[in-house]
């Protein structure tokens, strides 16, 4: 396949179906779109639905014929969560693509509604409760893949705070989005890991990982003031959403994919370009580090995986 990738080399999807977080705006709503338009059924889940069927509308102008459904979901509450996902286990039988795309940046010190700081709340655990209870839905579907979208930040300020992961004693927002990126590809490494113990024969499912690079989307909003000022300068060193999206699309439709890998921007310092595989930072690939997370991450959000 051509280094260049483009969504032009997504294979046809028909008979797939896709489930992708965050699926109203920016990465996630790129993503969806190509998925539509190369013939998989698509599950929006968003927090805000109004939002989200004018994305699913869009969607079909785009590409008409397809199937898009709408989901709620809010990662920022466990209850809405368990909810979400007993709905989806009632409507969709089996899950091909599950792309855990949706995600909170540099906002000021807030908490989730089981009183998680927001970023760690939302990126980290929401998308690890959620994984948990929907992944048997995959589990038996050949060629499945979980996709977790990941960041250039999580080399910026970032480390796991097990002594204070809820920011409780300071908060500062750069190092606590770094801390729940970070967290993204912890879970990635390790969920890839177990489902290689479980998996049986070539085809079992798999966790890939992905990062847009930087790119030009409604995440910007909250950047520090510090960093405002580089926004005009923006152009000269990101790219679009559609652009950004093609390496969680490369990661979730690439025949050639393999469990583990990371994909990114193939341009200067990973910044913007087409993707392909990319090693991610040396802490991220720390196994009692990931394996601590894990275990914290299960007790805090009460799941339990079946793998």
């Amino acid at each position: 396949m051509a280094n260049n990738w483009t969504e032009r080399d997504v294979p046809s999807q028909e008979g797939r179906v896709a489930l992708v977080t965050g699926a109203n705006t920016g990465l996630g709503f790129e993503t969806a779109r190509v998925l539509a338009q190369h013939g998989a059924e698509v599950v929006l889940a968003v927090r805000d639905t109004g939002k989200g069927e004018a994305a699913r509308q869009r969607i079909l102008a785009a590409a008409p014929g397809a199937t898009v459904r709408l989901q709620r979901l809010d990662l920022g509450s466990l209850d809405s969560v368990r909810t979400a996902a007993a709905e989806v286990r009632e409507s969709t039988p089996r899950i091909d693509l599950l792309i855990n795309n949706a995600g909170v940046m540099y906002p000021p010190k807030q908490t989730t509604s089981d009183g998680f700081e927001l970023q760690f709340g939302t990126n980290h655990l929401g998308h690890f409760a959620w994984t948990a209870q929907v992944l048997d839905l995959l589990l038996d579907v050949p060629g499945s893949r979980v996709v977790t979208v990941a960041s250039l930040a999580h080399r910026i300020r970032a480390a796991i705070h097990f002594d204070d992961l809820q920011w409780e004693r300071s908060y500062e927002r750069v190092a606590a989005y770094g801390q729940s990126k970070l967290a993204n590809l912890l879970f990635h490494y390790e969920l890839q890991r177990r489902l290689q113990t479980r998996a049986r024969g070539e085809r079992g499912t798999v966790a890939i990982a992905a990062h847009p690079g930087i790119a030009d989307t409604e995440l910007v909003r909250n950047l520090p003031k510090a960093l405002q000022g580089l926004q005009a300068a923006a152009p000269l060193f990101s790219h679009d959403a559609a652009n950004g999206a093609l390496s969680q699309l490369r990661a979730a439709t690439d025949p050639g994919a393999l469990g583990g890998q990371y994909y990114g921007p193939d341009g200067l310092a990973e910044r913007r370009g087409a993707p392909k595989v990319v090693a991610s930072s040396a802490q991220s690939y720390d196994l009692d580090l990931q394996r601590r997370l894990w275990s914290v991450s299960e007790d805090l959000t009460g799941v339990t995986f079946p793998v």
